[in-house]
């Protein structure tokens, strides 16, 4: 006797479970139950779980019966007709969905070949298995897993563009890629997606091989000449919103250029680039600091307790401006009402995003790297008939990764490059390697793919020969103009004293455990001294009870609350937020006591 789960719920038993399985999925497949129904036995539990809960993942497979699909070529010839539909197939019970734990009683064949009587259900086609941007990576049925979902992730970060009225739309940290091109190895994938409308790469020359060092630990040499040309060149779009609030009381916000008079004025060289309406123009260059929009608020709003006096009314300066690292071009300026009714504009801030040592690269693969080095075309590696590659990929990248499909796709690129057509590369489905080898051997070329290089420093023959091909690769939005970060000195937070957090701010980044064992163990006990010591504090102790003392200004005396005047008081120093700590802890009512020991000079 096995129990019935309905959605977690026990609602009772049966005597056969086996049999009940059954009729459930023969009911289903007639129609009498519903499609999204999915029901299992679970022997060693003596189970049956049934569900029909919402947010399953499910997928469809064609139902097979005594080794044989119930789809046959009639029905696949009504479909193109247009005298069945999808949802004709499964009520018929031709197809049906089976969800996680439905799947574990399946014994499921991946083509027509392999069915025999065993077997219950079959793939509609193996790329069913599969999302829309995992049909994107080209012979991916070549790679590690683990390596095909890096490379999704990768493909979701590519620059390209996004929409076609992106010149219109204010969405905030958009990247555009300035000439996106369509990958000379299609997949199937990209026919859903319509890749053509908005690509996210470029077809580019790789050679793989180590070059001066500058592409070790999975970096990349990038051709100068060729960024100079235009590869891979972006524009990064910033919008900058204000708004003139109205406040209860009549009073509201200005657009301006503010008056010397008003409180947080910044300097007349900030405000240099505003119109007499106190908007800046387009076109116009502007770095950080710069005010793109001059505004004030009334003084009644102030946070500061000092202006709520009657004598000073003067307004706020509230203007917007170019936080630290912002700069570029003044793209558009709408003017517009919000919601509310109120004025407000609109800056769109446009920079151009050219390729320097620190951007992020990456192929379909996962074989992603940021640039080592940025070498002129006469000193780049070329082949013998003249052609100097756009990017060197090191060799060391493969072989642990496993990526062969990386390597197809260069050997298919080149193929797809010299015969002037798109080549197929969908997982499953693809050209073989045989075909491809064949191809560039009709071609003219060697159909391993290796070529003849030559040192482009000394001019010399390379004692091997080199992989080389076309590949399509991406470049991602991480960009080391926008992640670059230091600072020497700067502001401090009010609360625990040391340095802010966040790029804009002008903040430091910190620096933990691990990085303090790298530090110790480089010799730089310096530079851990003077990172650890940024929010240094004196504490007065003491001695006897070990509670924190204070010196009396007025009688000139060091004091302790608890044992009142005393000479046994020393004093140390630590950091500011330990300090901090032992007053939240006084504060709680928790003493802590501070144990003092003498240093040993011996």
């Amino acid at each position: 006797m096995a129990n019935v789960w309905l959605n977690g719920k026990f609602i009772g038993t049966v005597d056969d479970p086996i049999q009940f399985v059954e009729d459930v999925k023969e009911n289903r497949r007639k129609g009498i139950l519903p499609a999204m129904l999915n029901i299992s036995y679970l022997p060693e539990k003596d189970e049956i779980i049934i569900e029909t809960s919402k947010g399953r993942l499910v997928r469809p497979l064609i139902v097979v019966k005594n080794g044989k699909p119930l789809l046959t070529d009639l029905h696949i010839k009504k479909l193109q007709n247009g005298e069945l539909k999808w949802d004709d197939l499964v009520n018929m019970g031709v197809i049906e969905y089976l969800d996680a734990g439905e799947e574990e009683n399946a014994y499921i064949a991946m083509s027509e070949d392999e069915l025999t009587t065993e077997h219950t259900h079959l793939e509609i086609s193996p790329l069913v298995m599969l999302g829309i941007t995992a049909l994107c990576v080209p012979f991916g049925n070549y790679n590690q897993t683990a390596r095909y979902s890096i490379g999704l992730k990768s493909l979701k970060q590519g620059m390209g563009i996004y929409m076609a009225n992106f010149h219109l739309r204010n969405e905030p940290d958009v990247f555009i890629l300035h000439n996106p091109e369509v990958p000379l190895v299609r997949t199937f994938g990209d026919e859903i997606i319509e890749i053509d409308k908005h690509p996210v790469g470029q077809n580019i020359v790789v050679a793989v091989l180590t070059y001066e060092g500058y592409n070790m630990e999975d970096a990349v040499i990038m051709n100068l000449s060729s960024i100079q040309r235009g590869l891979m060149r972006g524009t990064y779009f910033l919008p900058f919103v204000a708004e003139e609030i109205k406040y209860p009381g009549g009073q509201s916000d200005k657009f301006c250029i503010p008056d010397k008079s008003a409180v947080g004025y910044i300097t007349e060289h900030a405000y240099r680039f505003l119109e007499e309406d106190g908007i800046v123009s387009p076109g116009v260059h502007v770095n950080e600091g710069d005010v793109i929009v001059g505004k004030v608020s009334p003084p009644r709003f102030l946070n500061v307790e000092e202006e709520y006096s009657f004598l000073n009314m003067s307004k706020r300066d509230t203007s917007i401006s170019l936080e630290k690292g912002e700069r570029g071009i003044v793209d558009t300026v709408y003017l517009t009402e919000s919601e509310e009714g109120n004025r407000k504009v609109i800056v769109k801030v446009r920079e151009n995003k050219i390729p320097e040592i620190g951007d992020k690269f990456s192929s379909r693969h996962g074989q992603k790297g940021v640039i080592g080095m940025l070498i002129p075309e006469y000193e780049m590696p070329f082949t013998s008939r003249g052609i100097v590659p756009d990017l060197l990929f090191t060799p060391f990248g493969i072989p642990s990764r496993m990526t062969v499909s990386h390597l197809l796709e260069m050997l298919s690129g080149k193929v797809g490059a010299l015969k002037g057509e798109f080549i197929d590369g969908t997982i499953f489905e693809n050209q073989t390697e045989e075909e491809l080898r064949k191809q560039l051997l009709e071609l003219g070329f060697r159909d391993d793919g290796l070529e003849t290089f030559y040192d482009g420093i000394t001019g010399r023959m390379l004692k091997a020969r080199i992989y080389v091909g076309n590949i399509f690769y991406a470049r991602l939005r991480q960009i080391v103009s926008n992640k670059i970060q230091a600072r020497a000195r700067g502001r401090m937070q009010l609360l625990t004293r040391q340095p802010t957090e966040g790029r804009r701010k002008g903040g430091g980044i910190k620096l933990g455990e691990m990085e303090l064992d790298a530090m110790l163990a480089y010799g730089a006990s310096m530079l851990v001294n003077e990172r650890f010591s940024s929010d240094a504090s004196e504490i007065y102790v003491c001695e006897t009870c070990g509670s924190m003392a204070f010196f009396d200004e007025i009688n000139k005396k060091y004091t302790c609350k608890v044992c009142g005047e005393s000479l046994n008081i020393s004093k140390i120093q630590v950091s500011y937020a330990f300090k901090l700590f032992l007053e939240e802890l006084i504060a709680l009512g928790i003493k802590p006591k501070i144990n003092l020991r003498t240093k040993y000079n011996g």
